[in-house]
């Protein structure tokens, strides 16, 4: 019998769209992403849940500033449910922090799994989006969330390495695990020309060697006011809604509203977080 069928299944429960936030490497701004794409679609009137799944390095709750004094891994020892760690964020945004810093949560056992997928299926009702900020490089944790998810958003940036490892990511999603559809987001552009450039070199190494289908959602311009908006622990939204990159992300957040929700209880947050532990089992 499934860990899902053990649990009770509410009534309410609804599907939601899981969108998984990646990077393939550190320093392309894919938590900066994230927490803004969470706060644009909050803003256009939907019920978002941001889970920071950096575990052992989250940071999502100092960026907006919010105090934490219970985390995931409080949830997944006993100490606390999940609703008493989640943190409200602007515009009705709901946060899961994870824990910084601490090395076991990058390993959980079965036992802590299947305490995510109670916990999850407890307030899985109230949601329509649950936005996935992943860690960086290429963990089985990392993996495991992406699989999971209905939607894998690929942040690439004009580095060196960025294009590299974002299609070693991709490689491995697609060989092993036959993840076949990407979107890519270009972030911190100088021009939106240099985005759709990023874009054809990626596409360019992944239609010769994968088997994958890439959809370009455009480009975030290199804007200062990112910067300012993490010293200030606001999100970009809040503190410079005026700003290139705040227009470009609410740009983005109306395209990311218009993909088509599950239609069936597979769609369901439970069986997202069965999908999440059956591969990390």
């Amino acid at each position: 019998m499934s860990q899902v069928s053990d649990i009770a299944l509410g009534a309410a429960s609804k599907p939601v769209k899981v969108i998984a936030v990646t990077g393939g490497k550190g320093g392309v701004g894919k938590s900066n992403i994230s927490v803004n794409l969470a706060v644009a679609l909050s803003q256009l009137g939907h019920k978002v849940m941001l889970l920071d799944a950096d575990l052992g390095l989250a940071n999502v709750d100092i960026m907006l500033g919010l105090q934490t004094k219970q985390n995931l891994a409080d949830v997944l020892n006993g100490d606390c449910e999940l609703r008493d760690i989640i943190l409200q964020g602007p515009y009705g945004l709901q946060i899961v922090p994870a824990s910084s810093g601490t090395k076991s949560m990058a390993e959980l056992s079965s036992m802590q799994h299947a305490g995510i997928i109670q916990a999850f299926s407890e307030i899985g009702h109230n949601i329509d989006f649950l936005i996935i900020d992943t860690a960086a490089g290429i963990t089985d944790m990392v993996v495991n969330f992406i699989q999971a998810a209905q939607e894998v958003l690929a942040v690439v940036c004009d580095e060196p390495t960025s294009i590299t490892d974002v299609y070693a990511l991709m490689k491995v999603l697609n060989k092993q695990h036959k993840i076949v559809r990407f979107h890519v987001l270009a972030n911190m552009v100088k021009t939106s020309q240099e985005g759709r450039e990023l874009f054809a070199t990626l596409s360019a190494v992944c239609n010769r060697f994968l088997d994958v289908t890439l959809n370009y959602l455009g480009s975030i311009p290199f804007d200062d006011n990112v910067r300012l908006s993490v010293k200030k622990q606001k999100s970009l939204l809040e503190a410079f809604p005026r700003s290139p990159a705040a227009v470009a992300i609410k740009s983005l957040a109306k395209k990311v509203q218009r993909w088509p929700m599950p239609t069936d209880a597979s769609g369901n947050i439970e069986f997202f977080m069965e999908r999440l532990v059956s591969r990390a089992s």
